[in-house]
């Protein structure tokens, strides 16, 4: 209490301790500090002088801070707002540039690839499924078509089951062992290829058995529904579709449809917008391949060919049969020969048509077209005769008739009794008439050494020596007079003969008629040469008439038929060796047929490759063999009798036909 009576409160200041106890001693400023508390002795620590309340508070709390931990860096260019703004100005613009830079390159420089990557990616093209044309025969019947098949893939990464289950309930149905089928699912994780070529109803069956992991891809196969008949005309193709031999291979461009495509458009994620699908894909046209073959008189033909092979042990044979007026070939057979929905089963070498590919020396029948030579000349009659001396000699060399050795010489014979008789001497003094060099020029212009223009692949041309070692050689122009020394191939020796029975003219012998609709209206033909004259009308005719007598009373009399005029000529010859010379004992032997000679409308040809034997002859073997096939043509193709009086009963209601007048048959229009 204070004089004045008041009483005055004076704060008590208490000493506060430390929670450790330490001493606290008082600063100068009258604060207290902790010395204890420091690992160094305390520093006295200024404050701030006092401000008025008017005075703003400083920015910086440096101030605050302790010395040492004061800034010393003075305020930077990047801290003003200007500079700042500047920088991002400048940096946007760079990216401008970039983007303005790389637009460039995209539009100007890149624009046409990546547009065309872009239609890529966004276009979708898909071909239809286009079989091949048939093939069919003269009749429709069906010779080649195209079938679905399938391809069985595997993919075992995906089988829900094991490959055990798989395999054992997959076998069954497509014919394999299971455990094949195991060792083949354990090859390999996927796309492994289980069979191709599987039937429709064999794809449904797999398809039937719901197995994950197992695929079927479609595609087309070629089937050969005549299997083995038509193996060396038709030929096949590969695994991609592409003839390999016969017609399938040059006739390509007309068996093969034109292969459409249908463009789709999709998104990005690869799903096809629903408008651009077409409502339907083009339909597929209709044409077939039309051949001139007849499959009634192939199939009768090539049975009959393959018994005289069976019996004679022959190594092979071919018969062809052509209608001797137009060239068609309604029947041409070759043994052995090969199915076509097999031939991987086969050599190469079955695929050659050896009728136009192999080339033989055709001995005696070639006799008809020589005779037929020396008429055209001029330089001999029809009527004349020569003499048969049974052998004769030409320089060094011994030429003799085949039945010399029990027959003996037979003195002056008449042409027909030459060709009759089958006389090799008789031949010979009928073609000295001609020169050599005449001779020669004569077998140039019917097309020995050239090609006939068949419609098959492969056909080689005939050999006929130069002219410089066939003139100055005697014994040349002496051998090939009876069929010796020149080679030719089946075809053209049938097309020759053919000229004889209608009238000089030489066609062209083909297989195919062209391409027709399901009306079976003929929308296309290939091109071909035109028939070319040889022979006179008078000419062929006469040696006609000559090779009636062979099979009446020749050495053709095997091929007679009751009823029936049949004109032929038989030939047996020597084997000629790929390395030259002859193949010893190895023969040859061949029959050719004019059908009917009173108006002929067929050539046959029957040629056997070595058969076997000691009674191995033109007339023995070959003959039989072609009398079968006229026999067939009778009956297939209905030709009516030309003598029906030989025949018992009145089966034919017809007349005898007349001789055929060649002039008035329009041949003269083709010259």
């Amino acid at each position: 209490m204070n004089r004045s009576g008041s009483t005055k409160l004076t704060p008590i200041r208490r000493r506060r301790r430390s929670p450790r106890s330490k001493a606290v001693s008082p600063s100068p400023s009258g604060r207290l500090s902790r010395s204890a508390s420091r690992s160094r002795p305390a520093q006295p620590r200024a404050l701030p002088p006092k401000r008025s309340k008017a005075e703003p508070v400083p920015v910086s709390i440096d101030a605050y801070r302790e010395p040492s931990e004061r800034s010393t860096l003075r305020p930077s260019l990047w801290d003003h707002p200007r500079v700042r703004l500047i920088m991002v100005w400048i940096v946007l613009m760079l990216g401008l540039l970039g983007l303005l830079a790389n637009l460039l390159r995209l539009q100007v420089f890149y624009g046409e690839e990546l547009q065309a990557r872009a239609q890529d990616q966004q276009t979708l093209w898909m071909r239809e499924m286009v079989p091949r044309r048939p093939i069919i025969d003269r009749n429709g019947n069906m010779i080649a078509v195209d079938r679905p098949a399938y391809t069985l893939y595997a993919h075992p990464l995906m089988f829900r089951e094991s490959s055990e289950a798989i395999a054992e309930a997959l076998a069954p149905v497509i014919d394999r062992p299971a455990q094949n089928l195991v060792q083949l699912f354990r090859s390999g994780e996927s796309g492994l290829k289980v069979i191709d070529r599987l039937p429709e109803a064999v794809a449904n069956s797999v398809s039937g058995l719901r197995k994950d992991g197992l695929e079927l891809v479609q595609g087309q196969e070629r089937l050969y529904p005549q299997q083995d008949l038509y193996g060396e005309i038709v030929g096949f193709v590969n695994s991609d579709r592409l003839g390999q031999a016969g017609l399938e291979m040059s006739y390509e461009e007309q068996l093969q449809r034109p292969m459409r495509e249908v463009e789709l458009r999709r998104t990005g994620l690869g799903a096809v917008l629903p408008e651009s699908t077409p409502e339907a894909f083009p339909t597929a046209d209709e044409l077939r391949l039309s051949l001139t073959v007849d499959s009634r008189l192939q199939r009768s033909v090539q049975q009959a060919l393959r018994d005289t092979i069976e019996t004679y042990g022959a190594q092979r044979g071919t018969v062809i049969v052509m209608d001797v007026k137009t060239g068609e070939i309604r029947s041409l057979v070759t043994e052995p020969t090969f199915n076509p929905n097999q031939f991987y089963r086969e050599s190469p070498e079955r695929y050659r048509n050896w009728a136009v590919s192999d080339l033989y020396e055709p001995g005696s029948t070639f006799k008809s077209v020589n005779l037929a030579i020396a008429l055209e000349s001029g330089n001999i009659q029809s009527g004349a005769s020569v003499v048969d001396d049974g052998q004769i000699f030409i320089g060094e060399w011994t030429i003799q008739n085949s039945d010399y050795d029990y027959a003996g010489a037979r003195g002056s014979q008449t042409l027909m009794d030459v060709l009759r008789l089958s006389s090799n001497v008789g031949m010979v003094r009928v073609m000295q008439h001609l020169s050599a060099d005449e001779y020669y020029t004569w077998l140039e212009t019917i097309g020995l050494g050239s090609l006939t223009g068949i419609d098959l692949p492969s056909e080689i041309e005939g050999i006929l020596k130069p002219r410089e070692d066939f003139v100055a050689d005697p014994v040349e122009a002496a051998v090939a007079a009876f069929g010796q020394g020149i080679s030719l191939t089946p075809i053209q020796m049938l097309q020759l003969q053919s000229s004889l029975a209608n009238g000089g003219m030489l066609v062209t012998p083909h297989v195919v008629t062209g391409m027709v609709d399901a009306e079976n209206q003929l929308q296309w033909s290939p091109d071909r040469s035109a028939p070319r004259r040889v022979f006179s009308p008078q000419t062929a005719q006469s040696v006609l008439q000559m090779m009636e007598a062979v099979v009446d009373d020749g050495t053709g009399e095997a091929a007679q038929i009751p009823g029936y005029r049949v004109a032929g000529k038989t030939g047996t010859a020597q084997k000629a060796s790929a390395q030259g010379g002859y193949v010893d004992g190895a023969r040859i032997v061949s029959f050719v047929s004019l059908f009917p000679s009173d108006n002929p409308q067929y050539s046959i040809l029957a040629v056997i490759d070595e058969p076997q034997g000691g009674d191995a002859y033109g007339g023995t073997v070959a003959a039989p063999l072609v009398k079968t096939v006229i026999e067939s043509i009778i009956t297939t193709l209905g030709v009516p009798p030309s003598r029906p009086e030989e025949l018992a009963g009145d089966r034919w209601n017809v007349q005898s036909a007349e001789e055929p007048v060649y002039e008035n048959e329009g041949w003269d229009d083709w010259e």
